[in-house]
């Protein structure tokens, strides 16, 4: 459910149903609300997510829950990742997440599926 209330928008990520995507399975909110330059997605990730890249989309991951060897595959360097860490990743940036996890993903501008690019 997302609604508009006057001023302010609401979104309750438990009743927006997920979508596959490269990473797992996405829910994302607010593509339509014109005060918001983007999309704000919770995606789980339970296996290994595959590598791709953005033309245009900036993504600032959150990192909500992750399991113990967890980590992030950035162009050619994996780092490890646990709950509290955050990463901006610019386009161009060839990126997946190694090992199950839940991200908050703020996607600048609205989310495109067809900006999602393989090798």
């Amino acid at each position: 459910m997302t609604a508009s209330h006057r001023r302010y928008h609401l979104a309750d990520f438990s009743e927006i149903e997920g979508v596959p995507c490269p990473c797992g399975t996405a829910r994302r909110a607010f593509k339509d609300v014109e005060a918001f330059p983007g999309t704000l997605h919770v995606t789980e990730i339970s296996e290994d997510a595959r590598k791709h890249y953005h033309k245009t989309l900036t993504e600032t991951y959150y990192f909500l829950e992750c399991g113990p060897d967890a980590m992030m595959e950035l162009d050619d360097e994996i780092i490890p990742v646990r709950p509290g860490i955050s990463i901006v990743i610019p386009p161009g940036v060839k990126h997946r997440a190694l090992g199950k996890m839940k991200v908050l993903i703020v996607a600048i501008p609205n989310f495109d599926p067809a900006d999602e690019w393989f090798d």
